[in-house]
């Protein structure tokens, strides 16, 4: 009876301890795709994924795919409590899209823009609107479109929930992508520019409308860490 118990306690517990992720990084530099929006032609072809005892996991795209990005993000986006891993997927004749990858492969990914040289940068995931799901949230083309699009984590995909034009996080050549999210003992607010760059505004989603708030002028990227640190 006790080697029952715990064979089950390891059957039940093994898989969740082998599922954790703790790390990941882009490797594999590649210039075949030269759209250039983070200051040089060169992106990614492969991810790694460092798994709690495991053996690092390696994600290697075909050679029409790139990560575009700056670096991966270790993102709750199913919500179980543990991180997936959210990059830039760049489809290179179809544009960017958001995936999440697991520790077993991908798990979901948004729609490629649709078009060459197109790309997105990412705000944050959480339950932005309380129901118990996970939104994610990024800037579609934040130098030409403009447009805030939140997607929920639901049956194993990512579906379009709403969109906010107007608003940006991101400037041809930075290294970097401005803003996040921030709680600041309310609900989660996404920390952006409007369109212009005049001012940095926090928006909060509660499943049907945004609300926007003005949160100060843009003053470089001070005025996001400020914004960030409920300041």
């Amino acid at each position: 009876m006790i080697l029952r118990a715990v064979l089950l306690a390891l059957a039940l517990a093994g898989p969740v301890a082998a599922q954790e992720i703790t790390a990941a990084r882009f490797t594999e530099p590649t210039e075949r795709y030269g759209h250039g929006i983070l200051g040089d032609a060169i992106e990614f072809g492969a991810l790694e994924i460092d798994v709690a005892g495991q053996e690092t996991v390696t994600v290697r795209l075909p050679a029409d795919h790139v990560f575009e990005d700056v670096a991966p993000r270790l993102w709750d986006v199913t919500g179980d409590g543990m991180p997936e891993v959210v990059v830039i997927e760049t489809d290179m004749a179809l544009g960017g899209s958001l995936a999440v990858y697991g520790a077993e492969g991908k798990i979901a990914e948004t729609p490629h823009i649709g078009r060459t040289n197109r790309w997105l940068a990412p705000i944050g995931a959480a339950d932005l609107d309380g129901d118990g799901a996970i939104e994610v949230a990024y800037i579609d083309r934040p130098h030409l479109a403009k447009v805030l699009r939140v997607w929920r984590f639901k049956d194993g995909a990512l579906e379009h929930v709403a969109d906010a034009p107007g608003f940006t996080n991101h400037r041809i050549g930075e290294r970097d992508i401005a803003g996040g999210l921030r709680d600041c003992g309310a609900e989660p607010e996404m920390v952006v520019a409007t369109a212009d760059w005049a001012d940095v505004v926090g928006l909060r989603f509660d499943g049907t409308r945004f609300v926007i708030r003005k949160l100060g002028p843009h003053r470089g990227r001070e005025s996001f860490a400020a914004a960030l640190g409920c300041n």
